[in-house]
């Protein structure tokens, strides 16, 4: 009975905390679901902290760090890969098909991705496991809600804020990190040596993680991102999600009362109505309730009614990873149905393989140069003296290589003599490694008929670029 009292007195703590806008307060959980958690979190965070000291090699004249989003030149590296500005459509490709994948696995198993690996749940699970370490469980910290203050309550405050603005102080150090070269910047911090844009976004990316992962916490997943707004137009009843089986936990009563109806041979509920499973929910929603737009499908509810059905020797899955139709059918008597692979999850395959497939295609051919053409404007053409009419443009020639090429130009589709403003006839022009250079060509034809001009430049390799532009009379 002293047990149901104090849990009744959590529960109670909560609502009032839940009244009054403060954050949820999530009680720890142990299980198989939350060891994948942990598992995800310490392999995420590893990749967020370690990615930006990965080197690789691109040979001489380019960085040697494995990601870096340098803006200042113009060029976002990965690994192998290389994009420029002119890459954008490629980026735009990777990004429809991140939305395509999370809508794919919407359709298989709803906000899987919000749960266990967006960086909002990964950074607040680490700032609620140092708050648990520093100022103690669940019915601890809600007990300190609205206390009065001790010096031990102020020691562990600012302890655990510390820790919070170190993590914070981190994060944020990191992320600039992909900006710039990773070690410089290091050492650049450890000896003070950083300029004022430097220490100005470092403050804002830690000022952002403190406050997000510290503070905002499940209003986040719940108000300011995007994503549950679209569960809406997106829920799935076949997708398997954190779902109750009310048809097996109804009608709620307590464990004593249970097994005494059980033992007349009458039916009871699982649920003996602990609330676990909406202590332990970083959102702070009761799941028995029915779906709900705001769960993340983190399943540390399941973790915790599992362990009250172990106990209470009942079987597993009370709360558990079940689709909204089999629900219904148990409602029913129906025998479930796994009904994953359905229309419009093989269609959503498709796409990501077909996108996936394009893209892929699209890097494999992309050319480390390019060639561009303008035509002038004003005036479009001249007639000279001799009676022949003369055309201008604008040639770019665009060398994406960390190599300098030479390239010969020359043009077809058309009798005309090219010349190059500045240069003795049509000598190959040099641009250097990561570089371009623009030239202004002339095409002077007898014949003032209007055609396509396909100008061509290749290089010493024998490699060539083309491009196609008009020669107009007026």
């Amino acid at each position: 009975m002293a047990i149901t009292i104090e849990i009744d007195h959590a529960r109670t703590r909560a609502k009032a905390a839940a009244a009054a806008g403060l954050p949820v307060v999530p009680q720890a959980v142990k299980g198989p679901i939350r060891r994948i958690k942990w598992a995800i979190l310490l392999l995420t965070l590893a990749i967020y902290y370690v990615t930006p000291f990965v080197r690789w090699d691109r040979g001489p004249n380019a960085p040697d760090q494995a990601v870096l989003l340098d803006f200042v030149n113009g060029r976002l590296y990965a690994f192998f890969v290389e994009l420029w500005p002119q890459d954008l459509y490629l980026v735009t490709g990777l990004l429809v098909l991140a939305s395509t994948i999370l809508i794919l696995t919407n359709a298989l198993a709803g906000r899987l991705w919000c749960g266990f690996a967006c960086p909002q749940t990964v950074w607040t699970d680490l700032f609620l496991l140092v708050e648990r370490l520093i100022e103690g469980d669940r019915r601890q910290r809600l007990k300190n809600i609205g206390a009065p203050l001790t010096p031990k309550r102020v020691a562990q405050t600012a302890a655990k804020h510390a820790a919070w603005l170190l993590i914070s102080l981190m994060t944020g150090g990191t992320l600039i990190f992909y900006f710039t070269d990773a070690p410089d910047l290091l050492r650049g911090l450890a000896v003070g040596n950083l300029s004022a844009n430097v220490l100005t976004w470092i403050a804002v990316f830690t000022g952002t993680t403190y406050g997000l992962a510290g503070f905002a916490r499940e209003q986040v997943c719940t108000f300011m991102c995007p994503w549950p707004r679209l569960q809406g137009a997106i829920w799935d009843p076949e997708a398997y999600t954190v779902n109750y089986r009310d048809y097996r936990g109804e009608q709620r009563t307590s464990a004593k009362k249970a097994a005494e109806l059980r033992l007349r041979g009458e039916t009871a509920g699982d649920c003996v109505d602990c609330g676990q499973c909406v202590a332990v929910c970083p959102i702070g929603i009761d799941i028995r309730e029915g779906p709900n737009f705001a769960c993340i499908n983190c399943g540390l509810c399941v973790d915790a009614c599992d362990g009250v059905m172990a106990k209470l020797g009942r079987p597993r899955g009370l709360i558990d990873y079940e689709s909204w139709a089999n629900i219904e059918r148990g409602r029913s008597q129906e025998p479930p149905r796994n009904r994953l692979l359905r229309p419009k999850t093989l269609g959503l395959a498709a796409v990501s393989l077909a996108l996936a497939g394009t893209i892929g295609v699209a890097f494999a051919t992309k050319s480390t140069a390019s060639l561009s053409v303008q035509h002038d404007r004003d005036p479009v053409a001249v007639r000279l003296s001799d009676g022949s009419l003369r055309n201008a443009y604008t040639v770019k020639l665009l060398n994406k290589s960390s190599s300098p090429h030479r390239y010969t130009l020359s043009v077809a589709g058309i009798e005309a003599r090219l010349s190059i403003v500045g240069s003795d006839g049509v000598a190959p022009t040099e641009v250097a490694a990561d570089a371009s250079e623009s030239l202004r060509v002339t095409l002077t034809a007898a014949d003032a008929e209007q055609k396509d001009v396909v100008f061509t430049a290749r290089d010493e390799a024998g490699n060539t670029l083309s491009a196609t532009d008009r020669f107009v009379e007026q």
